[in-house]
């Protein structure tokens, strides 16, 4: 079963400052779409709460150490295991891979488990409070780059990055 991991890092590392995305990219946001829809995507309490609702036409699975944390059209897990073990029933039926879509903490816990890194390079050095893990080239290989403009509703340039165990 494919594990890949979908994140915007700025030049960096950052991928975050309080529980937000710290610029906007709506091409990245599109393309984010395009990566993960029909697909079961884990991520962490504090990253659902800053979508604020479930991700229409995937699974949503979010990732909560608080037992009593509910959330309406999510599955709750309280342990990284338990949420894929519950997107690995959901990925078999439809035939796809599981995504992990953040924050900091799931991504630490999910990258020695990634089969792949769908990575949106920002073109841009900010300040924040969350980071990506190192991508590290010995165990990762670029397999495609596609670079970017800034478009309509875009602040600044970015490249789509596919990266492969090496």
């Amino acid at each position: 079963m494919l594990v890949t991991l979908v994140a915007a890092i700025a030049e960096n590392g950052v991928i975050g400052r309080g529980n937000a995305l710290p610029w906007r990219l709506k091409s990245d946001m599109a393309h984010f779409r395009a990566l993960t829809i029909g697909k079961p995507v884990i991520m962490g309490r504090k990253t659902y709460l800053s979508i604020g609702k479930p991700l229409g036409g995937r699974t949503t699975i979010v990732v909560s150490r608080d037992p009593a944390f509910a959330a309406p059209g999510v599955l709750v897990a309280g342990t990284l295991d338990t949420a894929l073990a519950a997107a690995r029933g959901d990925a078999l039926r439809r035939g796809t891979d599981i995504v992990i879509a953040g924050g900091a903490d799931i991504y630490a816990q999910a990258m020695p488990l990634a089969s792949r890194l769908e990575v949106t390079h920002v073109h841009k050095t900010v300040d924040g409070d969350a980071r990506f893990p190192a991508i590290e080239h010995a165990v990762w290989r670029e397999a495609g780059r596609v670079e970017h403009m800034p478009g309509a509703g875009d602040e600044a340039a970015f490249a789509f990055v596919a990266y492969e165990r090496a």
